[in-house]
């Protein structure tokens, strides 16, 4: 049996031992509610509140603006449907190239009355900024922009459009699932008023991420009932998920610089042997101006679906892009948006990387992408 050689880390990363140590005592030990009013249930809510810190350190927010939501979909439906409600519907601007969390949102609140722009990007999947500036209506209240694609890995000028939404009294959004460590981010300095997370993206749990408000910007609750997290977001806290949380954050920011070093050695060691040795190759998104560890490859005369399918059988997972409509029949919408052919969409792999995979099993995957690229060309001649 070949050993796995996993390629698909924006889709979700494997728990880190020290996470799944971390969250254990809370199964069976600590399992106390945090809502009780007892010693067994306040320690427990001591330590919810000791993540909720780490947690917003990570970003440089306040801890009481860290609303714990269930990941990255949640987050980004919690910022853009209860910014509608309090603003009354009006406008708000966001891109083509955005997680479906966005967009099908947006396209839920379209039906409410509320207008929405979506911005177009260049053949890089880079927004003008100037763009957001000519879009921007007396009616906009909300701009939502990604701060890195999930697809093809570029990274958007977040801090130059939150500092125009500021100057305009408008509130900006950024879904940051795919840049949160893997990126520097500073709410502060970078001026955003609301930041969506998932842990299971930097080796943490699945079902459990964050969504940061700025003080002041959201006051209306996304979930009501027992009045947890500050009567936001009702529910029985997830303890064990939060615990693990924190703990994949706290190990993703102490082991930042040389993770990033070492992902961004690797992605551009993988992206120059598949251009250079795999004819007819592309890669997606900015050659520079993206993801440590993103890399998208579209290849002529191919199919897509065909070749992820015979790199599992070499022991290679791989994806086509977003795993979120990885079953879909429609080609990607990030692609499409980005002006790519049918033919480029629908030969397409994503592959994306962490800081554990060795060059020798990135040989490897070329090998087996060059072998595979070259069969699958030959059928297409027959």
């Amino acid at each position: 049996m070949k050993k796995t050689i996993y390629l698909d880390n924006a889709a979700t990363t494997k728990t880190r031992p020290e996470v799944v140590e971390a969250m254990l005592p809370y199964f069976d030990i600590r399992y106390a509610n945090p809502s009780g009013i007892y010693a067994f249930s306040q320690n427990v809510k001591h330590e919810i509140n000791k993540a909720r810190k780490t947690l917003a350190l990570s970003i440089n927010a306040n801890e009481d603006e860290i609303f714990i939501t269930s990941g990255g979909t949640e987050s980004d439906n919690w910022a853009l449907k209860m910014s509608a409600h309090e603003h009354k519907g009006g406008h708000i601007i966001t891109t083509k190239i955005e997680h479906h969390a966005i967009l099908r949102t947006c396209k839920y609140l379209e039906n409410t009355g509320v207008e929405v722009t979506y911005i177009d990007t260049d053949e890089y999947g880079n927004v003008n900024v100037s763009d957001i500036v000519n879009a921007i209506r007396k009616n906009t209240f909300l701009i939502s922009v990604m701060t890195a694609n999930n697809e093809i890995g570029t990274i958007q000028p977040i801090e130059r459009i939150a500092n125009i939404a500021k100057q305009k009294n408008i509130l900006f959004h950024t879904d940051a699932v795919q840049a949160y460590t893997n990126l520097s981010i500073d709410v502060k300095r970078q001026n955003i008023d609301m930041l969506s997370t998932s842990a299971h993206k930097i080796c943490g749990p699945k079902g459990v991420g964050f969504l940061y408000i700025r003080k002041g910007c959201l006051s209306t609750p996304f979930i009501n009932g027992g009045g947890q997290e500050n009567g936001m977001r009702a529910g029985t806290e997830n303890v064990a998920g939060i615990i693990g949380f924190a703990k994949a954050a706290q190990i993703a920011m102490s082991n930042k610089r040389y993770r990033i070093s070492r992902e961004i050695e690797l992605r551009n060691y993988l992206i120059n042997k598949v251009l250079t040795q795999i004819p007819q190759s592309r890669l997606n998104g900015s050659a520079r101006n993206r993801l440590p560890n993103n890399c998208s490859f579209s290849f002529y005369n191919v199919d897509g679906a065909t070749l992820i399918a015979m790199l599992d059988e070499q022991g290679i997972c791989a994806s086509a892009g977003s795993a979120c409509s990885s079953k879909e029949k429609e080609g990607s919408h990030v692609l499409k948006a980005i002006g790519l052919s049918d033919e480029l969409i629908h030969g397409t792999v994503r592959l994306t990387l962490n800081e554990e995979i060795t060059k020798g099993q990135i040989d490897y995957v070329v090998s087996c992408l060059i072998k595979d690229v070259k069969e699958l060309r030959k059928l297409t001649q027959m």
